[in-house]
Order: C-alpha cells, then structure tokens, then sequence
C-alpha cells in the first residue's frame, strides 16, 4: 500500500497549484498544441526558452524546466513521441519512467499528469492509463515520495479508463471533479 495520494479529476492541467505539472511532449521539446500548447500560452515563452536550451531528448525520454508563470515550480516535459509522431507503449512507458525519475530528483512531492499520448500522438486512452498506473506503481515501489499524484484529465471519456486501470493498482484512488 502506497502512501501517495492519486487523484482522478476532470481540470485545466495549467490551473494545477503542484510542485510540477507534465507535459505530453515531443523529443524535440518544441511546445506546439494540445498539452504542450497550453503550457507555452499559461506558463509565458521561458518555458520554450528552457526546452530550447535543453536541446532534444531521445523519443522515451524526459527532460525538466522551470514553469514559468504556472503555479507548478517545474515542467517535466514527457517525450513520448517525436515532432507529428505517434506515440507507443514503450515510448510511453519509458518517457513516464523518466518523468518520476526526474521527479524524485528534483524533490517533486505533488505533481499533475495529463493522459500523455493520447491527443494528437494518437495512443488509446485505455492503454495509456493502464502504462501510467505501472509506471507510477513502478516509481513509488523505487522509493519516489510524492504526497499526492493528480491525473488531470478532459471529460469523463478519459476519467473512466483512467479510474479502471488505477482503482486495481491502487485501490485507495480518488476520482473527482474540479
């Protein structure tokens, strides 16, 4: 039994008050649409600033900056796809890993998920909440503390998978509204 808080909840993923929001992003790092292009439109252009002197990540990587103007103090930017890719279980997979990695370097005790993938990178909703729920469950059996880990999603056509696939993981999750 973990002692993290997951919560399921229907919101703005740029409205989040965490320690770090994550971003569904290509290995690029260049912050276009969906996700990425709310991030770059609430967090201000330091944000692409940052990713741009990051330089590219490997497709399944994952890279950190600043959040700019968001209430989160980092960005962890996912890279589960390249620039107009598509996005695969394994990429997924191994961008999430990533992700917790950098979060429990960087101290992240909260932190806000996006369904990673799933917009235009095309990746089954299904599929993406059942890799997210072992990536997490993978992260937190390594010794990652976070406090609490806020899947943000958009209608309750994602909250359903989401809840299924975490509910048999952990069965303490929370599913919510804002």
């Amino acid at each position: 039994m973990h002692a993290t808080r997951v919560l399921i909840i229907n919101g703005d993923l740029v409205e989040q008050e965490v320690d770090a929001i994550v971003n569904a992003a290509n290995n690029d790092l260049v912050l276009g649409a969906g996700v990425a292009g709310a991030i770059r439109r609430a967090g201000g252009p330091s944000i692409q600033d940052e990713c741009d002197a990051h330089g590219p990540v490997a497709v399944g990587e994952a890279a950190i900056t600043g959040a700019g103007e968001l209430r989160a103090r980092y960005v962890l930017h996912a890279a589960s796809m390249s620039l107009g890719g598509r996005t695969t279980r394994q990429s997924l997979r191994s961008s999430m890993d990533h992700v917790f990695r950098l979060a429990r370097m960087h101290d992240v005790q909260s932190i806000a998920v996006p369904a990673v993938g799933t917009g235009i990178a095309g990746f089954p909703i299904d599929e993406c909440a059942r890799v997210m729920a072992e990536s997490l469950d993978s992260a937190l059996s390594e010794g990652w503390q976070a406090s609490e880990v806020r899947f943000v999603l958009f209608g309750e056509g994602a909250k359903t998978p989401f809840e299924a696939a975490f509910w048999s993981v952990f069965p303490g999750s929370e599913g919510s509204s804002c």
